[in-house]
Parts: C-alpha cells; sequence; structure tokens
C-alpha cells in the first residue's frame, strides 16, 4: 500500500472509537457513490482511503469518499490523530452491474431496484440449475430465495445454483431483495425438471437486433418512382415495434449506399438480427440481384449498382443469428450473356432469408392505395411483419396475400430462399446477458444517425418569442418547425431557410402531399415547416435561418429580424458517409455532373412515367437502353466484384 498503514508511535494518549463504519453498495456503472465513516477521537483527525490493491484513493482524504463507480471494488478507511493512534474502518464492497438501468428512478435514494429478474426454467433430472436475479441497492441488497412460499436457508444471494437437479426442485421460485430501506420481491417464476427426451428446445433469442431500409425513388436517368417513401417510412415504424435499431435513408448514390452498408455490417455480431430492406429500381444477372442507385447511367451497369449478394455474404461473416434480405424490386434479366467473375460463399452457416418481391425475371409493381403509394409486396409485408411466427412463415403469407391481388395476378409472385435452421422470428425478445459492452457500442454508433437538434426559442428584439423543433421523417431527412410562441404584434409571419441551403427534393405535385401526410402527424399545427433532405451529403454544420417579418406599430412599416440556429451534423450527417473510399470516386464515369446539396435529381429531365393508378401498377424496372451495345471486353462485373473486395475484406 502506498503510505504505510501503520507508524511508530509514542504512548497512546486515548483511542479512536469508529461510531459509523461505511456500507457497501450496489449501482449501475458510472453512478456517483458516497462511501462515509465516522469516528471519534481526542484532537484533529485525518482520514485516508484505499482500495483492495493496496492503493491509496487519489483524494480520498475526508470522512466522505465521492466516486464514480467504473468497476467493482474493495475500500476500507484509516483514521489517525496527531498521537500515532489509527484504526481501520470496516471493508466494503462497491459492486457494479453493467446491465440496463433505464428503469432506475431520477431521485433514486437507495431502496433495492430489480434490475435483473429471475427467468422461467425447463431442465433435465442431474444437471444444473441456475435461478439469476440482481438488484442496485445502498446499503447493497440482501437475497433470500423462496420455493413454493418457503425459505431455501441456504440461498442468500442473487444466484440460486443447484447441482444435480431432481423432482423436488420442482415450484415456483422467487426472491426477496432487502436493505434498511426496503423490501421488493422478484416476479414469481416456473421451475420444471424433466426427463431427457421432454425437454423442447430453447426459445431463440437475439442479443441486439439492427435494420437498415433505403429507399431509391429520384433517379437521374431512369423513371422516378413514389412509393418508397410510405414504404420505407411505415416499414421502420413497425420494425421499430419489433425492437430493431433502425435507420432509414432515401435517394442514395452507389457510393453513399456502400458507405451506409459499411455502417450497418459493423454494428452485427454474434447473436444480432441483421435486416437490409430496399424499395427502388433494380435487376438480375446470371443469378445476382443489383439495386440500381440514383446516380446509375442509362445504360447502367453492375459497377454503378449494388450487389445483394455481397450484402448477404458481409451479414454471414458477422456470425448473426439472423440474417434477412427484403427486396422490393424488378428481377428482370439484363445483359445474362457475360461471364460473371466468382463468389466465393462461405460454409454453410444457417439461419439467413431472402424475401424477393418476385421470382426471377419478372417485375415488382407499386400502386396507389387508399390515396397513398405503395409497393404491392410491401404493403402485404407492413401487415403482416409484427407477427411472432417464424419469418419465413411471415413471409409465405405475404406470399399467399399478393397471389390473390388482382391487379399483379400472372405478373408478380413473391420468392422466398432461406437456409433457416431454427424457429426464428422478427419478433424474437432481446436478451442481452453478456453482450451489454457490444450493446453500448452498437447503441452510441447507432444513436448519432437518429438524434435530433433540441429545440430552441429565439426571442425577436420586437418581443416576439419563436420556437425552433425539429423532426426526423427518414434517418436523412429532417424537418425544421418554427412556431410563434408571443406575439409584440399581431401582424407577423416567420420563415425558415438553411445555410448551406438544401432544396426539398419531395416538393413536386403529388409527393409533396404524401411527405405532407408524414410531417403534420409529427407536428402541432406550426407556423412554417422546412423540409431538409440529403443530409448524408453535409459536410460542415447546418445552421437553420429564422426570418420574422412584422409590420412597426409606429412606423407601419414591414420589417424583418433574422436569428440562426447552429444544429450542427444532424441524424446521419453525423456518420460521415461521404468520408467512404474516396478514391473509387475518380473513377466515376465521365459525364456524372455534381448534384447541389439536397437535390439529387428534380433538375434534371425525367423519363416519362404514366401515373399508377388503381387498376394501373408501375413496374420497379429501370429501363436499361435496348440500342446501346455493353461491350463482351473489359467486363463491368470485373470491376463491381474488385471494388467490392475491399468493401468486404474490412470485415
Amino acid at each position: 500500500m502506498t503510505g504505510s498503514r501503520t507508524k511508530p508511535c509514542r504512548m497512546m494518549i486515548s483511542e479512536i472509537v469508529i461510531v459509523g463504519h461505511p456500507v457497501s453498495v450496489c449501482v449501475p456503472v458510472d453512478h456517483k457513490v458516497t462511501l462515509s465513516v465516522r469516528a471519534e477521537g481526542t484532537g484533529i483527525l485525518h482520514y485516508q482511503w484505499f482500495t483492495d490493491d493496496d492503493q491509496e484513493v487519489c483524494g480520498g482524504t475526508n470522512a466522505d469518499l465521492i466516486i464514480k463507480a467504473k468497476k467493482s471494488q474493495l475500500y476500507v478507511c484509516r483514521v489517525n490523530d496527531h498521537f500515532c493512534n489509527w484504526v481501520f474502518s470496516d471493508w466494503v464492497k462497491v459492486k457494479v452491474l453493467d446491465i440496463d438501468k433505464s428503469g432506475l428512478p431520477e431521485n433514486w435514494m437507495g431502496e433495492p431496484h430489480i434490475a435483473v429478474n429471475p427467468k422461467p426454467q425447463t431442465g433435465r433430472q442431474g444437471t444444473k440449475l441456475i435461478l439469476r436475479c440482481a438488484a442496485f441497492g445502498i446499503p447493497a441488497p440482501q437475497y433470500q430465495w423462496y420455493r413454493n412460499g418457503q425459505p431455501l436457508h441456504d440461498k442468500t444471494s442473487g444466484m440460486l445454483q443447484i447441482d444435480r437437479a431432481t423432482a423436488e426442485h420442482r415450484g415456483s421460485y422467487l426472491c426477496s431483495i432487502s436493505n434498511v430501506l426496503e423490501e421488493t420481491w422478484t416476479e414469481p417464476v416456473d421451475v420444471d425438471i424433466v426427463q431427457t427426451d421432454q425437454l423442447p428446445p430453447a426459445a431463440p433469442t437475439a442479443t441486439d437486433k439492427v435494420a437498415l431500409l433505403i429507399g431509391n425513388l429520384n433517379y437521374s436517368n431512369h423513371p422516378p418512382l413514389m412509393a418508397p417513401i410510405m414504404d420505407v417510412h411505415e416499414l421502420a415504424n413497425l420494425l421499430q415495434q419489433l425492437g430493431f435499431r433502425v435507420v432509414s435513408l432515401l435517394d442514395l448514390t452507389r457510393e453513399e449506399m456502400l458507405a451506409a452498408i459499411d455502417k450497418f455490417i459493423q454494428l452485427l455480431d454474434r447473436g444480432v438480427y441483421g435486416l437490409f430492406y430496399y424499395a427502388g429500381h433494380g435487376y438480375e444477372r446470371v443469378g445476382r440481384n443489383y439495386l440500381v442507385a440514383i446516380d446509375a447511367p442509362q445504360p447502367y451497369r453492375p459497377e454503378n449498382c449494388v450487389c445483394v449478394q455481397r450484402i448477404m455474404l458481409s451479414m454471414q461473416k458477422r456470425r448473426t443469428a439472423l440474417s434477412v434480405i427484403l427486396l422490393d424490386t424488378c428481377r428482370k434479366w439484363y445483359n445474362q450473356d457475360c461471364i460473371p467473375s466468382g463468389i466465393e460463399p462461405l460454409g454453410p452457416s444457417g439461419n439467413t432469408v431472402y424475401g424477393y418481391a418476385t421470382c426471377e425475371d419478372a417485375e415488382a409493381y407499386e400502386v396507389q392505395d387508399g390515396g397513398k403509394s405503395t409497393g404491392i409486396f410491401t404493403k402485404y409485408l407492413n401487415k403482416h411483419i409484427l407477427q411472432t411466427e417464424k419469418v419465413t412463415h411471415v413471409l409465405e403469407k405475404v406470399s399467399e396475400d399478393l397471389g390473390r391481388d388482382p391487379l399483379v395476378t400472372g405478373k408478380q409472385q413473391v420468392e422466398i430462399k432461406h437456409t433457416l435452421k431454427e424457429p426464428r422470428s422478427l419478433a424474437d425478445p432481446v436478451r442481452t446477458t453478456g453482450h451489454t459492452r457490444e450493446l453500448h457500442l452498437r447503441e452510441a454508433c447507432w444513436r448519432q444517425a437518429n438524434e435530433l437538434p433540441p429545440k430552441k426559442r429565439l426571442m425577436f428584439e420586437c418581443a416576439v418569442e419563436v420556437e425552433v423543433s425539429f423532426s426526423a421523417l427518414f434517418s436523412n431527412v429532417l424537418v425544421a418547425f418554427a412556431t410563434v410562441k408571443t406575439k409584440g404584434t399581431q401582424d407577423c409571419t416567420v420563415t425558415l431557410s438553411s445555410i448551406p441551403p438544401m432544396e426539398d427534393i419531395f416538393s413536386s405535385p403529388g409527393r409533396s402531399e404524401e411527405m405532407d401526410t408524414l410531417l403534420f402527424n409529427t407536428s402541432d399545427n406550426p407556423d412554417c415547416t422546412l423540409r431538409l433532405c440529403a443530409l448524408q451529403k453535409l459536410k460542415k454544420s447546418l445552421v437553420i435561418k429564422v426570418d420574422l417579418h412584422y409590420t412597426h406599430m409606429d412606423s407601419k412599416l414591414r420589417q424583418t429580424e433574422s436569428q440562426q440556429v447552429d444544429i450542427g451534423t444532424p441524424l446521419v450527417a453525423s456518420c460521415k458517409l461521404y468520408t467512404r473510399n474516396h478514391a473509387t470516386k475518380a473513377k466515376k464515369q465521365e459525364g456524372a455532373s455534381a448534384r447541389s446539396l439536397g437535390n439529387m435529381s428534380s433538375s434534371k429531365p425525367r423519363l416519362h412515367q404514366t401515373p399508377a393508378g388503381p387498376s394501373r401498377p408501375f413496374t420497379r424496372k429501370a429501363e436499361c437502353a435496348a440500342n446501346v451495345a455493353v461491350p463482351r471486353s473489359n467486363e463491368p462485373e470485373e470491376n463491381d466484384e474488385n471494388e467490392l473486395e475491399d468493401f468486404i475484406h474490412r470485415y
């Protein structure tokens, strides 16, 4: 120990008596803890706190030791006086539980708070049986287990363990958890002990659930689409209800798609459920599916698109417990005579699912349904996705409903491919035990793509107060609201703009109305709104400019006051998707024009599209000009594979 606990001393004049020892505690990570010792003696008393590794606690020279608990550790305090008398307090333990603390009250006073309840168990005779519970408490709580209402006198810790379970261990178990402040009880759970041949399989669980949703609709060189707006938005809400961490993105270039997929793959790990969804133009070529980016030229080549099988390969390499890819896109065959380069598959890992909106060499359609555009596949997917059945059974119901839809009879039919070896469902519970550190890392990374700027109240010189607030329609589409809260004059209006300017790519007739149906469900009648699109392109802080227009009470002249709100890089802008693989940007096809921030393609001439109606579905196939020959030399497939090898091998 740094600094000796014992000192050579002269004759003791009087004893030091500790009248109040510190107490052990059990707290969550980073909780502020105060350990206190109270002593009586002659003259001024001095204190020094130590840890169990014989180290003096820096700054621990007071009767009260205040620490921010990082890890479980033992503490003791030495009290001495000027007469060489010294005495030590009792050793106490600060136990730190790295588990979910979301239910801990803000004004928690130290009463036992159960963080982990025991789980029902079904075990085989002769095997080990373990029940666990855990609670925070100051002082540290005491445990007492009960079976069928009777105390188990030798079971007084957070873990009840029976080395060789027998039929007599069947019953209802619960645990009493108490300290000097309060007593509380865990939820009762049933324990069943069965013969080996009677044991049911364990219910599947996930260590986390992560989803990436991409919808492409404003194409530069291909027919625009309508439905991905509503399809992605509604599916994102449903997946969040199932416990998924969701990032939803609209209108991405190929580089932006690959960068978003990079981030998504990094969040996958052993035991995680990963789901990738895409709505937009696509095609199939020699057994592989390609997603058409909004900047794909006419005609497109594989190097202008994203290969779906590469995404699944990356997901498998992360040893996910379930990998699901859902594609609401066409699968028309295109340029089939090229010789493909190989994608080396992993060994059979199982639990992969492909849900295709349509079968091979067929188109997928979107329609107007009840005043809104929707992909027919996603319409029925959203109808069934909350069900707790095995994911393939859910997709079978989607297939059955779509097969009965008269709009696409003989034109579109769902196809399902899978290697499920367990009955896994998208509704399976998340069990983070043993994975909390990885969970915290994923949570921090994914949270930044969905974190909204805080509200801001602005007071203008004319005594008008304006509140600026925000809502996320998608992870790359932010809406700013301005609401006049107090009026110094009745004749005032407010307008919003952004620095740098970010155009609203959804302002065209028809499309704007659909966005507004999303927008005005999330706000209380604001005075002004501003949609900020394509946040993935933002490379510096975004500033919201608030202009207040009013008539001066004395001069009767129209005047304007302005204030600015710096909101940093909100939502997916904080992920810096534009930084991925700068070297590939130099290889982009010549003639691809630079697009202004947030304006993917609104200034480009559109290819003709007949609006979809109740009886006229519109295809999601990107037309490739038939009169343009694709050379057999310098195969684009090789370019596609080589570029994506770098992407894959990082994982």
